[in-house]
């Protein structure tokens, strides 16, 4: 990516073209398994298929989006997307559309790894990321109010997502072409912070598995377990979206104020309690209260761990490698939750993703605390005895970039002691106090020689 920061908004389109799969996963998998006559696990299967395709590109792209320049390869998974996701809109049989699903998930996360290693290279990439998720959850929350009273069986999700990333597409004009520095620039060295980045990344595929194990099960518990209709389903859908657009908005404002860790740590817990109070539901109250209250919290967690991983390295080969791995977690939760559910039952099913929840907040709750840093407010940084460093650089004309932006985690300064030789005084430097020069003029002080 350029040295240059450029304009956030065609990230957001890029980043919601290639999230929008995961967000309709509930519709696609309850569409598949009505209209096609496929089972719950097997609609879980189709769509673990179209994110591991999906988690797949984003590992090869991993620190190449440099090499080819984010433009080619957005526009690339587009059209992917487009062609993919149609033809499976188009088919009717089950083989086509796991194919078509297929190839447009490699669009899909083709799309999302451009996006993610453009968010790294922002001046606030927990900002953008908030705007994708606050773009991609009004999307899906527009399509879940529109799509159960149109019909269209299983072609009807399909062809949505082929459509936006048609509508994407002229976004990527203003996306950078290739770097100029050379190819080999952008891959040389090694990847900072190994042991953290590893350690958030299986802490996001476990935690994208405990989520969309929930996730894509969740029109089934409303229709076989609560006894809704599809267009309730929507309803509550669409509206537990709505609650995560405000969520996403508070994460945006409330920035890094109180640091990473806060909001993943107790976002965690909130998630955890949502999803056992969701498969557990037996009225629609209950069910739409989980659905609401965890989709308000989540995308929030969730702008939060990928601004964790972008801020680990400005090249965003964490973010990509972090958001592919999620991607893994999130192609397996259908699955999982699918078997989970028809071997155990839905509420026992929520327990066991609660308590994976929970573990699993711990090591990425640690990561935060320990490359987080404290959170850079007014007053935090300061210069001995004077004000605020980031105040000051404003008001005399620092280079910008020099200082970090207010709400940006403070950076560790270290002292280093230097060996002072100290001189000692000449005695012809030193002269005594009294008349000098003109009449009527003298020395209140001692002084010393300009040396």
């Amino acid at each position: 990516m350029s040295s240059r920061p450029r304009a956030a908004w065609p990230l957001v389109a890029v980043f919601t073209a290639g999230y929008l799969a995961a967000y309709l996963l509930p519709t696609i998998v309850g569409r598949l398994s009505v209209y096609l006559g496929l089972s719950t696990a097997q609609a879980g299967l189709v769509g673990s298929a179209l994110l591991l395709s999906s988690a797949t590109a984003g590992f090869t792209l991993a620190g190449r989006v440099e090499t080819y320049g984010p433009r080619r390869p957005a526009r690339i998974g587009l059209v992917l997307a487009m062609v993919g996701y149609g033809c499976a809109a188009l088919a009717g049989s089950v083989p086509l559309v796991v194919m078509g699903a297929m190839i447009g998930g490699l669009g899909s996360g083709t799309a999302t790894a451009v996006a993610a290693a453009g968010i790294a290279a922002q001046r606030d990439p927990h900002r953008t990321s908030s705007l994708g998720l606050l773009s991609v959850s009004a999307t899906a929350g527009a399509l879940y109010l529109t799509i159960p009273h149109l019909g269209g069986g299983h072609r009807l999700p399909f062809a949505s997502i082929a459509l936006v990333a048609l509508l994407v597409w002229p976004a990527t004009a203003r996306l950078g072409g290739v770097t100029p520095t050379g190819p080999a620039a952008p891959v040389a060295g090694r990847l900072p912070h190994r042991r953290s980045g590893l350690v958030l990344a299986g802490g996001m595929l476990v935690w994208s598995m405990a989520q969309n194990a929930l996730w894509g099960v969740s029109s089934r518990i409303g229709v076989s377990q609560v006894g809704l209709s599809e267009v309730t389903i929507g309803a509550v859908f669409a509206a537990a979206l709505g609650a995560g657009l405000l969520g996403v908005m508070g994460a945006g404002m409330l920035g890094a104020r109180l640091g990473r860790a806060v909001p993943i740590g107790m976002g965690t817990v909130i998630i955890a309690a949502s999803i056992v109070l969701s498969s557990s539901a037996g009225n629609l109250g209950r069910f739409a209260t989980g659905e609401i209250l965890w989709n308000t919290v989540y995308p929030v967690v969730l702008s939060y761990l990928i601004g964790l991983a972008a801020s680990l390295d400005v090249r965003g080969r964490w973010a990509v490698l972090a958001g592919s791995a999620s991607s893994v977690g999130v192609a397996c939760g259908p699955v999982l939750g699918s078997v989970l559910s028809e071997q155990a039952g839905y509420p026992v099913m929520g327990l066991i993703l609660g308590a994976v929840t929970l573990l699993v907040a711990a090591p990425v709750t640690a990561v935060a605390l320990h490359t987080g840093g404290r959170p850079l407010v007014p007053g935090s940084v300061r210069r001995r005895g004077g004000a605020p460093a980031a105040l000051l650089a404003v008001t005399t004309g620092a280079v910008p970039g020099a200082v970090p932006k207010l709400g940006a985690p403070e950076q560790a300064v270290t002292e280093i002691s230097l060996p002072v030789r100290r001189r000692r005084p000449v005695r012809a430097a030193f002269r005594t106090a009294g008349p000098a020069g003109g009449a009527g003029q003298s020395n209140a002080y001692a002084s010393t020689s300009d040396r």
